[in-house]
Order: C-alpha cells, then sequence, then structure tokens
C-alpha cells in the first residue's frame, strides 16, 4: 500500500502534525505540501491536513480535495486555534466529510494548534468583545501542538492505516 501525507500549513502547526502521521505510516510513503501534489494518483490511502482559518478550512483545500477524492481511501487531519473539546470547532470542521464523499472517508484527527502571533495581536486589539474574548480562550495555546497531540496523531495514523489495509 502507496501512502501519501499532504497537508498545508501557514503557522509550522499542521506541518508538524503531517510529519509525526508520516513517522508512523510503514510501507511506501510520501510527505508533501498540497501546493506540491496535482493529484493522488497511484497512491492507496492519502492523508490530508490543514489549519482552521477563519473559522473554516481553507477553500483551496477543499477545492483540492473535492477534485482528487473519488475512489480514495481519505483521512483528515487539522490544526486549530480553539482549545481541546471547544463544541464550536465541529460547526467549522463538519463538513470535510461532505468534500469527501466520494472518496472512502476514513476519519478526522483535530488538535490545537498555537496561533499566529499577527492574528493573535488583531483579536486582542479588534473593538469586537466576542473577538477579545476568543483571544483570551486561546491564549493558553502557546506551544501547541504539545508532544501529547503529536503522540495522539500517531496513534490516529496507525488506525487510519490498520482501516485502509
Amino acid at each position: 500500500m502507496k501512502t501519501l501525507v499532504t497537508y498545508f500549513s501557514q503557522t509550522g502547526n499542521t506541518k508538524k502534525i503531517a510529519e509525526a502521521i508520516y513517522d508512523e505510516i510503514t510501507g511506501e510513503k510520501d510527505i508533501k505540501e498540497i501546493k506540491d501534489v496535482s493529484n493522488f494518483e497511484g497512491y492507496d490511502l492519502v492523508f490530508v491536513g490543514s489549519p482552521v482559518m477563519e473559522f473554516n478550512i481553507p477553500q483551496k483545500v477543499t477545492n483540492f480535495i473535492s477534485k482528487n477524492v473519488a475512489g480514495k481511501n481519505m483521512a483528515f487531519f487539522m490544526t486549530h486555534a480553539a482549545p481541546e473539546g471547544f463544541e464550536a470547532i465541529h460547526s467549522w470542521t463538519g463538513s470535510i466529510e461532505d468534500f469527501a464523499a466520494s472518496g472512502n472517508y476514513l476519519g478526522t484527527f483535530e488538535c490545537q494548534g498555537e496561533l499566529a502571533q499577527p492574528v493573535m495581536e488583531m483579536l486582542e486589539k479588534s473593538d469586537d468583545p466576542e473577538m477579545k474574548g476568543f483571544a483570551a480562550m486561546v491564549a493558553p495555546g502557546k506551544g501547541q501542538p504539545d508532544e501529547a497531540h503529536v503522540q495522539k496523531a500517531r496513534q490516529f495514523a496507525k488506525e487510519i492505516q490498520a482501516k485502509a489495509q
């Protein structure tokens, strides 16, 4: 079985999780940034990773998935600034299964990542009390994803690979 781990990472959080997943995969495998992948030809299993930006998965990622998912075993991973257990994250990321509808959706891994400093500063300076509140809520995420999240990502990779075989 040949596996591709592909990702879009703005701050390095998603790349860190991609590398953990890649390290855990056995057999023939590749790891590439999404910008370096034209399609999923030749792969039996594909992991696609992305940050959550502006409360959603970036459109360039969802478009890429939609164009290439047909008939493929697919798993997704994403990083976001929200703390673990934050319920709204599922409304932000739940649509990923819809984009994978023509493939074989195997699961999604998500974890907190450190918010980019310019975005944090923008939220903190906002006149909108909700945005200031969000900044305060995500501030403890500094240093995420931590080793515990990396270990969970490795376990996720093992589980997905077992499902695909």
